[in-house]
């Protein structure tokens, strides 16, 4: 038994290795191999790609044997791993150095034995030399005198060869060593590549093999910086937590991932390893072994174009008449080779691999082939993406057509995307109005469909009628219109009723679901004590029975509902036999009374994402443990496999989210509606002067955060305020009651005017023609502690001195006055009946608390004082505004035009739009906190 304190153990594989006729079978592979170098070195003129591939793989297989047999030899002898040419030259001079050294010393010590130690050191100097000139021939010895074997398959460069362990065995272990030297414990399925290794080195044959499993949603890429190659974690039997090993190498992944899915009666792996008869699996291997000795030659120009030239005369014969190298689909031999040639799916390597070969041969057909493979593509995706850099290039890069714009500051790739072959959704309930938090959801679901060229769907997920409207389901397609977002396909969950209720029926069938009539608050408890119900080992005809009932719309059957069997004793609660299906007799919005009952979200949702063709489903952490429930279902039912990309909700303190919360304020006619800006429905910040380019942009920079916070809106609002600014066209307005009159003494009467830039930074925007008369408006704030011969600014206008403080204000224009000198640069407004009336409103939060408690009464944190109005009078250019129109009142702030100038009695309305600042621009202070 393995003690706690024990090395990992090895992989179960090569626990099981210690058997004889896994020996045997070993032993005859090196056997084969060693008469196939022989065969090949005879040949004239002797092909030295082929001769030192099967040198490699001769000592691969070697290894294996060493690994399996506790550290001996075919021989018998034990293992001892042959020398690389830099290592013999190594112990080549250090044994010359500790000579040296040795006679030194013996020199020194006036011994008179120093001619007796040098020719010692000289003796052991020579034997180290002649041990390292042996040990290249020793495996082909060892071999060449055992007992003959079959000769290997013609048509092949290199004999069948079993593959390598995770490590080569050493004299000091009989189990194989790591192959990476990283100290990080790997979890079950967690598979770790180092991110700035070459793409040859990362694991993209495994990454190619669990996609087309349709399992790589099951493993967990990591990144580990100090880790020499690849690794997976594997897991304890029975165990889903626990990690008892690693298995290492690309190829030796792959296999275990191919098997374990095999295993699974997933019939497209048998046949991707081989098929079911053992001609088939063997050609595999023989091809696949001869790969892993390819692989082995070095990543030199020179050696990629041998080795290119070694593949083309192995595959040039096989690929005549074929697609594949072996059947009529791809097989593990194809990704293997493929892998071997440098895994060539980009544009740049694909052109490297062209120059190299005949322009028309086989290989390069199959290469471009293989190359575009959806499985290919995005193993390459997953194997560049985990180091952060940009997508890989598979069209040609010079080509703006194909290139990917750079990811958005804030964002995540998406991991496993290429152009073309991404499809997100976006799955509201059509029982409330959106939020912010559903626009981060879309806004982040359509950037990836527009990058990434492919398509969003709008999916209403109606499966409960006692909640949903139509009034909401055509909300929810104006709001998303409010803020850009225009769906490639809009679709319905209930369109899918009859095909989820057929999977439900298969379940039930099969053993994987029972009916149960246990009391809400009963089946509650049972979860939590992880007991079993009364009901989960029934009949399947007495299941079936049951849910006949349930859909019946009879009395009896509204006490029964559809459960998972699943784990009741999981540590993740979602996995403790969830409901899948109740009854409900409301009439649906759309099938009416078709239907009396109805799949849950938890059924429904991935079995329409593996229907509907979605690649990526993006989902908030609060879902986090609902994701293993959706694999398990997707797994249970054999249905394509949907990667889940997760991210964090968006919170925002002082405001509640919940539909009950925001539709108790409209009920009690707290708030206008759905739409008031207070709220913070997709309504209501657009209403409240929201620009859509500033939100994508502030909600795609939260995007790749996992971590739940509590944000605050000033943020949200400074991001809104860098944008609107760029096109906010300038007025003024002065406060009806607090206001001071100036008389301009050498002013003109009459109709005078002059021309100002609506955006002062921007004169493309034009100009508007401000009036100017003798009698002018400042606002009072402004002219405290004035004095007699000041000079004041006009804004826009010009310099006046004062001439009179006491009562009344007086002044004379300066042509030409200086600026810069004067202290005051004020509001103002000429007192004429072309001005606007106007009424500015401003807001405030609506409730006292930053962030509410599940035990917090709403109605005791309720902010009594959430908005006011002021009276102001306004440029007479503010009557040709349109609702909707951003505009700054100078000195103000910035204002959304929510009902435009009609007559006196229906002025101007604007709503204050806040900066991310405490307080206004400038003195102008509202009547309210400024947010």
């Amino acid at each position: 038994m393995t003690s706690e304190n024990d090395d990992a153990a090895p992989p179960p594989a090569l626990v099981a290795a210690e058997s004889s006729p896994l020996l045997d079978e070993l032993k005859a592979r090196i056997h084969s191999i060693a008469e196939a170098v022989k065969h090949l070195k005879s040949s004239s003129p002797p092909d030295r790609d082929a001769i030192s591939a099967g040198v490699s793989a001769l000592l691969d297989a070697k290894r294996a044997y060493a690994a399996a047999s506790g550290g001996i030899d075919v021989d018998g002898r034990p293992w001892e791993e042959p020398m690389s040419k830099s290592e013999k030259k190594k112990m080549e001079k250090d044994a010359k150095r500790r000579a040296m050294e040795e006679a030194a010393a013996a020199a020194g010590d006036g011994s008179g034995g120093g001619d007796a130690n040098r020719a010692n050191q000289t003796s052991e100097a020579n034997a180290a030399k002649k041990a390292a000139k042996k040990a290249e021939a020793k495996a082909m010895k060892a071999a060449s005198s055992s007992a003959a074997s079959p000769t290997p398959g013609s048509g092949v460069a290199a004999a069948p060869v079993v593959s390598p362990p995770p490590a080569a065995a050493t004299k000091s272990t009989s189990r194989p060593v790591a192959s990476s030297s990283s100290s990080i414990k790997l979890r079950p399925y967690q598979l770790s590549f180092n991110p700035n290794s070459a793409l040859t080195d990362r694991p993209v044959v495994a990454l190619t093999v669990a996609i087309l499993a349709n399992a790589i949603v099951d493993y967990d890429l990591v990144s580990d910086h100090n880790r020499r190659g690849c690794a997976l974690g594997l897991p304890a039997s029975g165990e889903t937590t626990i990690t008892t090993a690693e298995v290492g190498g690309d190829l030796a992944i792959a296999r275990y991932i191919a098997r374990r899915s095999a295993s699974e009666n997933r019939r497209a792996m048998t046949d991707f390893l081989g098929g079911r008869t053992h001609e088939g699996v063997s050609l595999v291997d023989q091809y696949v072994d001869y790969a892993s000795s390819l692989s082995r030659l070095g990543v030199s120009t020179d050696v990629r174009r041998r080795r290119a030239l070694a593949v083309r005369r192995t595959l040039d014969p096989a690929l005549r008449a074929s697609t594949y190298v072996i059947g009529n689909s791809m097989t593990l031999a194809d990704v293997a080779l493929f892998a071997a040639l440098g895994f060539p799916s980009s544009f740049e390597m694909r052109a490297e691999i062209a120059s190299m070969l005949p322009i028309g041969c086989p290989t390069l057909r199959w290469v471009e082939t293989i190359s575009s493979h959806p499985a290919i593509r995005e193993a390459t995706q997953l194997a560049v993406g985990i180091s952060g850099k940009d997508e890989a290039t598979f069209d040609n890069p010079d080509d703006a057509t194909t290139a990917l714009e750079p990811i958005m500051t804030g964002m995540n790739h998406l991991e496993g995307a290429t152009p073309g072959n991404v499809t997100v959704r976006f799955p509201p309930e059509p029982s409330g109005y959106l939020h912010v938090g559903h626009a981060k959801a879309v806004l982040l679901s359509d950037y990836y469909a527009r990058r990434y060229r492919g398509r969003l769907i709008l999916r209403f997920d109606d499966t409960n009628p006692s909640k949903e409207k139509d009034e909401y389901q055509s909300s929810i397609v104006e709001d998303l219109a409010k803020i850009g977002v225009r769906p490639d396909v809009v679709t319905f969950t209930s369109d899918y009723f009859g095909t989820i209720e057929k999977y439900a029926l298969w379940m039930i069938k099969n053993g994987l679901a029972y009916m149960d009539d246990t009391p809400q608050e009963e089946m509650q408890k049972e979860r939590m004590d992880r007991q079993n119900s009364r009901h989960r080992d029934q009949s399947v005809s007495e299941a079936l029975e049951y849910f006949d009932l349930m859909r019946s719309g009879s009395e009896g059957g509204s006490v029964w509902c559809l459960r998972a069997k699943i784990d009741m004793t999981s540590d993740n609660g979602t996995l403790r036999d969830p409901v899948l299906y109740r009854q409900n007799l409301t009439p649906h919005h759309r099938s009416g009374t078709t239907y009396k009952a109805y799949p849950t979200y938890d059924l429904a949702c991935p079995i329409v994402d593996s229907i509907e063709g979605v690649t990526h489903a993006l989902r908030t952490t609060e879902y986090d443990d609902r994701n293993a429930q959706f694999a398990w279902i997707q797994r249970a039912l054999g249905l394509r496999r949907v990667r889940i990309q997760t991210f964090a909700r968006m919170n925002f303190m002082y405001t509640v989210m919940s539909k009950r919360k925001l539709t108790w304020f409209v009920e009690t006619g707290k708030v206008t509606g759905w739409d008031d800006p207070r709220f913070p429905t997709v309504r209501g910040v657009t209403r409240r002067g929201i620009d859509v380019g500033a939100l994508k942009r502030f909600m795609c920079s939260q995007g790749a955060s996992r971590r739940v916070v509590n944000m605050e809106w000033s943020k949200f609002w400074a991001e809104n305020k860098k944008e609107i600014d760029k096109y906010a066209k300038r007025f003024m307005a002065i406060d009806k009651s607090e206001n001071v009159p100036l008389i301009v003494t050498n002013a003109e009467d009459g109709l005078n005017f002059l021309t100002t830039d609506y955006l002062p930074k921007d004169p493309s925007f034009g100009k508007r023609l401000v009036r100017i008369s003798k009698r002018v408006l400042l606002e009072k704030v402004d002219t405290e502690g004035m004095e007699v011969g000041e000079n004041i600014v006009l804004t826009r206008w010009g310099v006046v001195e004062l001439t009179k403080v006491d009562g009344g204000l007086e002044g004379v224009f300066v042509p030409g006055g200086d600026v810069k000198s004067a202290k005051r640069k004020l509001s103002w407004l000429a007192d004429v009946p072309e001005n606007c009336r106007t009424i500015l409103s401003e807001f405030d939060n609506l409730i006292s608390k930053e962030k509410l408690e599940e035990d917090d009464k709403l109605e005791d944190y309720i902010n009594p004082n959430t908005q006011a109005e002021t009276e102001v009078i306004g440029d007479a250019g503010l009557r040709t505004l349109k609702a909707n129109d951003i505009i700054q009142l100078e000195r103000r702030g910035y204002y959304r035009v929510d009902r435009p100038y009609f007559n006196e009695t229906r002025p101007l309305i604007l709503f204050m739009i806040p900066d991310g600042k405490k307080k206004a621009m400038s003195g102008l202070d509202g009547k309210l906190a400024h947010r």
